[in-house]
């Protein structure tokens, strides 16, 4: 095989690929062996076609898309291995030649990974902040441990307040006209967490149990639904239930109850030499943030779109994962919040360009300062991940080389080290 590349315009070039003819009639052999068992002829069993048969019946050319497909994708991976190239879309393909007894030419029009103009890396201003934990912290910690220990308990008088979870039924109408998922029985919500769309949890504050109520609200210019966009709704609503958040009290009791120390003085000074440690990591990884933020800053490169749309779906993908963790899907987040696919991304993108622009900024200063990672940092990362895939090292490895995720792992680890260089190269 020959291939060769040319650059036309900024990331965007051209392979140009010849695959010899002893290739092209392996790809050819492949595709009859695949065609010749879908197909039926009169006095031979399915797939006990001769081949001179077969194309004397259907002709070669019915084998070549098949051929196509085999061939070069198989051809055009070589040529990229060959060249060098870093592709970071699917090419556009244009065949020149493809027959039996011909070599294949072929043309891939291929946006490529940006070149990095880097600008100043080394010795960069950081602000300096030490992990000091006040005493409003310490309280702020011991209000979501008192809420999260809380006991929720059944009001049988008195309104709804914010922070009171409610069991209601609801149904939504526009123009009088019920509309899909608009409608739940015994759903429980809390008031005053913005799950719901704007101004519906407002409107049930006050309800007492028994209640009835239309509650009109707004749908949002975006909302994920067309037909609901910017409608107004009425929802029916019947308040069942409500529940108040009993808070613990914070005494010694307490302090027994959630940990192993004796005295809520002593669980404190535990809390507090732990927030230490938390605001120390979250400083160094500020840090770090800053550091790379101001690299990639001054670094020029040109991105292409695709390489920020790949991004955004990578992270809608994440966001979508996090959610499911949680006990919710997409649909459910953009029924509760009024977004749809289109927004979602609109409003991840300015941060998928920075993610994209910061990590190849860091794959430049690795190049630059020659920065690589050893097998030895490959095994004591192995190593460290073991035991939470409940795996031993060689496992670990031979289960991340079988799926192809080892070179990310070593990916991952270089980036870590180049942050690393960048901190201990700062002022």
């Amino acid at each position: 095989m020959k291939a060769s590349w040319e650059k036309i315009e900024k990331n965007v070039g051209v392979l140009d690929i010849e695959v010899e003819v002893d290739q092209v009639a392996a790809a050819l052999d492949k595709a009859f062996k695949k065609v010749v068992q879908k197909v039926n002829v009169p006095g031979f069993r399915k797939g006990k076609v001769p081949r001179s048969i077969f194309e004397a019946k259907f002709g070669v050319e019915s084998l070549y898309q098949d051929a196509l497909d085999i061939v070069v994708p198989e051809a055009y991976v070589e040529a990229v291995e060959e060249t060098g190239i870093h592709p970071v879309d699917r090419p556009e393909v244009d065949v020149e030649q493809f027959a039996k007894g011909q070599n294949l030419k072929f043309k891939a029009k291929v946006i490529v990974k940006p070149e990095v103009e880097l600008g100043e890396y080394k010795g960069l201003e950081l602000e300096v902040s030490e992990a000091e934990v006040t005493e409003e912290e310490i309280t702020a910690e011991l209000d979501k441990l008192q809420k999260r220990h809380a006991e929720l308990v059944p009001l049988e008088e008195g309104a709804a307040e914010n922070g009171d979870v409610v069991s209601i039924d609801f149904e939504g109408f526009v123009d009088g006209v019920a509309f899909e998922g608009g409608k739940a029985e015994k759903y429980s919500l809390e008031l005053g967490s913005g799950s719901f769309i704007p101004g519906f949890e407002e409107q049930v504050v006050g309800l007492n149990k028994g209640d009835l109520k239309d509650i009109t609200v707004t749908f949002p210019e975006n909302y994920q639904s067309e037909d609901l966009q910017g409608k107004e709704a009425i929802f029916k609503i019947e308040l069942h239930d409500i529940k108040r958040k009993n808070l613990p009290v914070l005494d010694d009791e307490f302090a027994k109850d959630i940990s192993e120390f004796e005295t809520l003085e002593e669980f404190k000074s535990d809390l507090k030499n732990n927030l230490s440690v938390r605001k120390a990591a979250e400083l160094e990884r500020k840090k770090e943030a800053d550091v790379v933020e101001k690299a990639a800053e001054s670094a020029q490169i040109d991105i292409p779109p695709v390489m920020i749309d790949n991004e955004t779906t990578q992270m809608v993908k994440e966001f979508e994962n996090r959610l499911r963790t949680q006990g919710m899907n997409i649909e459910m987040y953009y029924q509760f919040t009024g977004q749809n696919d289109e927004a979602l991304r609109v409003q991840m993108r300015d941060d998928a360009e920075k993610r994209v622009r910061n990590n190849l900024v860091l794959e430049a200063i690795a190049k630059a300062e020659g920065l690589d990672v050893t097998e030895a940092e490959v095994q004591t990362e192995l190593s460290n991940l073991a035991p939470s895939y409940q795996r031993t090292p060689e496992e670990l490895h031979a289960i991340l080389s079988a799926n192809g995720n080892l070179e990310d792992l070593k990916h991952d680890l270089l980036v870590r080290k180049t942050v690393t260089f960048l901190v201990e190269n700062s002022k």
